[in-house]
């Protein structure tokens, strides 16, 4: 198959998703768009809303749509790093066993992730970076493909431990999931207050994921674009010469090259979902918010004069 009809296998396969998708989410558009492309991406991403949205839902749906196991771990303050990544144990023959733990699976829900301490959280890490583990000096290679879609509850901050910076920095996305209009909200409490069924179908694979993702990296890209996507997480360093006057105001810490590589592999993505066969600015813009939105740190004149990290970042681009 060459890459022009793996391309419109893509789009055809995206369209399909999304319809399959609908019969179980109402709404939520920007929301299923932007974890698909983080999936196809090789991104992980951090759902970030208020209780009862159906966050968890989402993910569970995508994750049988995809034909992908799932499993979901509800993030508590006694949760220990051995509890997610799994432990060794002594086997009938007196020798040592490893027993995988929840995080071997090809999706992961961290459900309300800043509920456990760093210690746990930091257990994520070499899997979402690395996809492997290591425990009792050994390594182990968890499923390919492997995702980490965590949820965070933006307003009940009691007994949270807040997401260290590098922790952040591994995820592609910070999706903000909002309400639901009225005429959703209408059709979910139609839809979820009967014993109506829905019966979902698995839409692609495993294997094509990949074979997805490996094409979207082969995307060319115009050095416009690239010079773009560097120059705008650049602005968002205040000791740089690109750095505009809102920046050196309203920002304490800028983003790193992390982003500026997710702005690209975003943008690719983008486009052929789009029909296009290369990025260009408008594709770079359409991922930034996302992108950027948990990698900026707001100093304390930002929330005095109630500039909002969005309006920041649409200030930027």
């Amino acid at each position: 198959m060459s890459n022009v009809e793996a391309v419109q296998e893509l789009v055809e396969n995206h369209k399909r998703l999304k319809k399959e998708i609908e019969k179980v989410i109402v709404g939520q558009e920007e929301v299923i768009d932007q974890v698909l492309i983080s999936i196809l991406s090789r991104g992980h991403c951090l759902l970030v809303g208020v209780p009862g949205l159906a966050k968890t839902l989402l993910v569970n749906t995508i994750a049988q749509t995809l034909g992908l196991s799932f499993n979901r771990i509800q993030f508590t303050p006694d949760l220990m790093p051995s509890d997610i990544v799994g432990s060794e144990i002594l086997d009938d023959s007196r020798n040592f066993k490893f027993v995988k733990g929840p995080l071997f699976h090809n999706i992961v829900l961290a459900d309300e992730i800043n509920r456990t301490p760093p210690k746990t959280q930091s257990a994520l890490l070499e899997a979402m970076q690395e996809r492997s583990v290591t425990t009792a000096g050994q390594n182990y290679a968890l499923p390919r493909p492997f995702f980490v879609l965590a949820t965070q509850n933006p307003i009940e901050q009691e007994g949270t431990y807040p997401l260290p910076e590098a922790q952040l920095d591994r995820f592609m996305f910070n999706i903000w999931v909002d309400y639901p209009t009225f005429e959703e909200e209408l059709a979910i409490v139609k839809a979820t207050t009967s014993d109506k069924k829905v019966s979902l179908q698995q839409i692609i694979t495993g294997e094509q994921i990949e074979k997805y993702q490996a094409l979207i990296r082969e995307v060319p890209v115009a050095d416009n674009v690239l010079e773009y996507a560097v120059k705008l997480v650049g602005k968002t360093r205040i000791n740089n010469d690109l750095a505009p006057e809102i920046t050196k105001k309203y920002l304490s810490w800028g983003a790193g090259p992390r982003a500026s590589q997710y702005l690209i592999i975003g943008a690719k993505c983008h486009a052929l979902l789009n029909g296009k066969f290369a990025p260009d600015i408008e594709n770079v813009k359409a991922v930034a918010h996302p992108i950027l939105r948990h990698r900026l740190v707001r100093n304390y004149r930002a929330e005095a004069d109630g500039y909002s990290m969005d309006k920041i970042i649409t200030e930027l681009l």
